[in-house]
C-alpha cells in the first residue's frame, strides 16, 4: 500500500495563497502591508529567506509592482499582494507588464471602497478595475477563488498561466475568502513547481514560443542583448513609437494570445439540472451562499448555477449557452452590479437578468436573501 501523501491543513485563504506561491516556485515577493491582504506578505517574509528567496517590503505599491517586474527579468517567479487602494496604484505598471510581456502574479484581496473605504470589510468592487484598470487596448487574465482550498489551487494555476502565456495574472480574492479558515488538502507527491521557459541566445525577446506553444522569455545575465520598454516596439525590443503598423501588430499579437488561449483559460462550474426556473451566476465569496442554497432542503424553484473561476477573459459563449437552459438569471454580488451588467451585455434582451447587490459592512448575501429576491421577481 502506497503511503498517504496528502496533508490536511487548517489555513486561512491568505495563508493558502502564500503556501501555494511557494509550492509553485515563487522566490521573490515585494509588497506593502495593507488590510486585508497583509497575512500573505507576513508569511512570505517568514518563509522565503529559509528557501533562498527574497522578500522586500517596499515604500508603496507602485514600487512593489515595479520590483516584481524587475525580479522576473532576473529569472525569478514573482508575486505581490494588495487590496483596492494599492491595486489602484499598481495599474500603470500592470500595463507595463502587459506591454513587456512580463509574467507575474498580482493578488488583490478586495475590500469595500472607493478610497480607504472599509479596510476590514469584504466587497467585490474591483471586478471591472481588474479588467480595465490600466489604459489602452489589452487583455487581462483574472482568477477568482471562493475558498481556501481553491485559493491554493488557483494560485498555482495563476503562476502556470502567467508563465505559459507570458502575461500578468491577477488572483481576485476578497476579505471573506482571505480570512476564512478551513480545510486545505495538499498532495505532497505532486510537483507543482512551475518551470521557466527561457529563450536561447539569438531568440527575439518578444513573441517567441517553443514547440509546446509556451511563450519563451530571456533573462538578464544569460548574455542576451535586451531592450525592455513599455513603448511600442518590435520583436527585438527596438522602439517604434511613430510606426502605426508596428503598434497595430504588437497590440493585436499580445491581445490575441490571450483570446486564443480560451480553451485553457475558461474555467467555471455548473451545477443543478439541465434546465431550471432560475439560473444563478456568481463568483468568489458570494458563490458560497449559492452553494449552500443548492444543498439546502428549503422550498425553492428549480435552480441551475454557474460559478466563474476565471472572470476575465469573460466566458461570453458559455454564459449564452447557460442562459438558454433557464428562464431567468439571478446575479448576486457584493457591489452595485458590475457582474450583472456584463452578463446583460452578453445575453442582450434574450432573458431577464435580475441583480442582487449588497455593499457595506462586509455582510454576505445570505441564502434566504437569494430566495426572497427570486420570489419577488
Amino acid at each position: 500500500m502506497s503511503p498517504n501523501t496528502k496533508s490536511v491543513n487548517f489555513w486561512q485563504g491568505n495563508q493558502a495563497c502564500a503556501e501555494a506561491a511557494i509550492a509553485a516556485g515563487c522566490r521573490f515577493f515585494a509588497g506593502y502591508p495593507i488590510t486585508p491582504a497583509s497575512e500573505i506578505a507576513e508569511i512570505m517574509s517568514q518563509q522565503l529567506p529559509k528557501l533562498g528567496g527574497t522578500y522586500v517590503q517596499m515604500e508603496d505599491e507602485i514600487a512593489a509592482i515595479s520590483a516584481i517586474i524587475g525580479a522576473v527579468w532576473g529569472g525569478s517567479l514573482s508575486m505581490t499582494a494588495t487590496s483596492g487602494p494599492g491595486f489602484s496604484l499598481m495599474q500603470e505598471n500592470i500595463g507595463y507588464a502587459i506591454m513587456t510581456e512580463t509574467p507575474c502574479v498580482i493578488v488583490d484581496v478586495q475590500r469595500a471602497g472607493p478610497s480607504t473605504g472599509q479596510a476590514t470589510k469584504a466587497a467585490q468592487g474591483d471586478l471591472m478595475q481588474a479588467r480595465w484598470g490600466t489604459h489602452g487596448d489589452h487583455e487581462m487574465i483574472v482568477l477568482a477563488p471562493n475558498s481556501s482550498q481553491e485559493t491554493y489551487e488557483l494560485t498555482i494555476r495563476a503562476f502556470s498561466l502567467s508563465e505559459k502565456l507570458r502575461h500578468p495574472v491577477i488572483l481576485l480574492s476578497d476579505e471573506i475568502v482571505g480570512h476564512s479558515r478551513e480545510k486545505v488538502v495538499v498532495d505532497s507527491s505532486r510537483n507543482d513547481q512551475i518551470p521557466r521557459r527561457l529563450a536561447k541566445l539569438g531568440d527575439p525577446p518578444y513573441g517567441g514560443v517553443n514547440s509546446d506553444k509556451h511563450a519563451i522569455m530571456p533573462r538578464f545575465g544569460d548574455g542576451h542583448n535586451l531592450l525592455i520598454t513599455g513603448s511600442t516596439h518590435d520583436e527585438r525590443g527596438f522602439r517604434k513609437t511613430s510606426d502605426s503598423e508596428a503598434h497595430d501588430k504588437l497590440i493585436r499579437r499580445i491581445t490575441a494570445k490571450v483570446q486564443n488561449a480560451r480553451k485553457i483559460l475558461d474555467d467555471f462550474v455548473i451545477s443543478g439540472p439541465e434546465s431550471a426556473d432560475w439560473g444563478i451566476i456568481s463568483f468568489g465569496s458570494t458563490s458560497r451562499s449559492v452553494e449552500e442554497l443548492m444543498v439546502s432542503e428549503k422550498s425553492r424553484p428549480t435552480l441551475r448555477t454557474m460559478r466563474l473561476k476565471t472572470v476575465w477573459p469573460f466566458p461570453d459563449q458559455a454564459i449564452r449557452n447557460f442562459s438558454k437552459t433557464v428562464n431567468k438569471i439571478l446575479v448576486p454580488e457584493l457591489n452595485l452590479g458590475q457582474l450583472s451588467r456584463e452578463i446583460s451585455r452578453v445575453v442582450r434582451d434574450t432573458i431577464e437578468v435580475v441583480p442582487l447587490n449588497k455593499i457595506g459592512g462586509g455582510r454576505m448575501i445570505e441564502p434566504d436573501e437569494l430566495l426572497a429576491k427570486m420570489s419577488q421577481s
